[in-house]
């Protein structure tokens, strides 16, 4: 898109357009991150859902394909920074679209704590000396957890002094870190593959106890929390080249290429454990099968990989977050608009949304120094409010389409007449799983046994005060600049 197209939607050309199209995918892919995620949730998955857990990936798959579809569209109509904000502002004017924003906003905060905390998975295991307060490194133990929260503060101010420095920096280092994910799954892919000792119909049935259909709902985490972010892609538009062809390919691309990379690390892994019924699966996940598979050296250096994986998926989970605040910021949607919405005429790039999310981040790690149900419980609250902000986005665009408000435009990507079908389809499939992950289970979001009511409800209480906190800030926001919207 070129730099006099933003015109169209009030806004000037501020952020530099240097991004290539391999550069916008890796965006969308590195935040999902296919080593950092599935190492964190492996073990999770399975323990909730033993080998049927593997059923979950191709439905929520399949789900955020529909999803992706609808993003495409959108993404070729509005190329700008902020994405889902943007693309739910434009559908719904007013406190229902900021909402979508405000909420994916909350999102990538939580989302950027968690995959911060991933690190606590790998490198524990690559070398003991990075158990920096001793004890148990387990994450689910209170020295693993407190641990976890003093390497993610660390890897926070590390991504934070990143993105101030500017895209070109930021996308140098996650083109690299992205590359070697790629290579890292497939070497990954093909060894575990190799080193099977059963075949692909394990999936067809427990190897333990059957989980039940409770089970592998709950399971379903694993793969919900896999796959989202892949929006990323078109956040960064506005220093995309070609955004409205370059987007929507690489917002589809980040989703397919992360799914089938997910989906089959999955079942070969499965595949290639030494044992499925000794509980080192459940109680190690991954890391336990590297190791055993490759041999300590070798699985050391491949768990040094996804410790890299989990540094560029915080990385850019911060860069998706910075342009979001950003987007929002120069709309004066947000308190401190002014100072939110500035760039920086050296590095090009807004450095007060990246100072701001590191410090809200690492404040929500603190708030959990200790807590052993830091780690599902972040996982599970990111994916309610994520899914619920893709929801804010979908459930409009469908209104729309009924309405005959929101047609193809040549030349863009388009649907045609499975629009409404597919949009119907998306819809139903974030309103489930919405209420699959916020479900009030103890395993999830009480492993310390409380009995707790509250502490059950975590997700759903963490939501309500986003929403109220949200309207008072929309109540109480000091200039809202009034944006152009264009006719859809």
């Amino acid at each position: 898109m070129p730099s006099e197209d933003l015109s169209a939607f009030g806004y000037r050309q501020e952020l530099r357009r240097t991004l290539g199209g391999f550069s916008a995918f890796a965006a969308g892919f590195s935040f999902v991150s296919i080593l950092t995620t599935v190492f964190q949730l492996f073990a999770f998955g399975y323990s909730f859902g033993d080998t049927l857990f593997f059923w979950t990936w191709p439905l929520v798959i399949t789900g955020q394909l529909l999803v992706a579809l609808n993003f495409a569209e959108l993404a070729a109509r509005f190329p700008l920074a902020g994405s889902v904000y943007q693309w739910a502002k434009h559908l719904s004017p007013g406190f229902a679209g900021w909402l979508a924003g405000w909420m994916m906003l909350v999102g990538c905060v939580v989302a950027l704590a968690g995959a911060a905390i991933a690190l606590q998975v790998v490198l524990p295991s690559v070398w003991s000396g990075f158990q920096l307060v001793g004890g148990d490194p387990a994450i689910t133990s209170p020295t693993g957890a407190s641990n976890a929260v003093l390497l993610g503060t660390l890897l926070i101010v590390v991504t934070t002094l990143i993105n101030a420095g500017g895209v070109r920096l930021m996308a140098r280092i996650n083109d690299v870190g992205v590359a070697a994910e790629l290579v890292g799954v497939l070497v990954l892919i093909i060894g575990l593959a190799l080193f099977a000792v059963r075949g692909p119909q394990v999936v067809l049935q427990p190897a333990g106890e059957s989980p039940g259909a409770g089970g592998v709902l709950a399971s379903a985490l694993m793969a919900a929390y896999v796959l989202y972010g892949f929006d990323t892609a078109a956040s960064v538009a506005e220093e995309t080249k070609d955004a409205r062809r370059t987007a929507p390919r690489a917002v589809l691309r980040a989703l397919l290429i992360s799914g089938i990379g997910g989906l089959a690390v999955v079942i070969t892994a499965l595949m290639a454990a030494p044992s499925l019924t000794d509980g080192q699966l459940a109680g190690k996940g991954l890391p336990y099968v590297i190791t055993a598979v490759f041999g300590d050296t070798l699985g050391r250096v491949f768990l040094a990989d996804v410790a890299i994986a989990v540094v560029v998926c915080t990385l850019t989970i911060q860069t998706g977050t910075v342009r979001l605040i950003y987007s929002m910021a120069r709309d004066g949607a947000l308190p401190g608009a002014k100072r939110l919405s500035a760039v920086n005429a050296r590095t090009g790039t807004p450095i007060a949304p990246a100072v701001l999310s590191g410090a809200l981040a690492i404040g929500l790690l603190l708030l959990n120094l200790g807590n052993p149900t830091i780690f599902s419980t972040i996982t599970g609250t990111s994916v309610v409010v994520v899914y619920l902000a893709y929801l804010l986005v979908t459930g409009p665009l469908l209104i729309r389409r009924r309405q005959g408000r929101f047609t193809a435009e040549p030349g863009h990507f388009s649907l045609g007449r499975w629009a409404i079908p597919v949009n119907i389809a998306a819809v139903g499939y974030g309103a489930m799983m919405i209420v699959n992950i916020a479900w009030p289970r103890a395993e999830i979001y009480d492993l310390a046994g409380t009995g707790s009511v509250w502490v059950l409800l975590f997700p759903i209480e963490f939501v309500g005060a986003a929403l109220l906190t949200g309207y008072l800030c929309w109540r109480r926001r000091s200039a809202l600049t009034t944006v152009p919207v264009p006719a859809t």
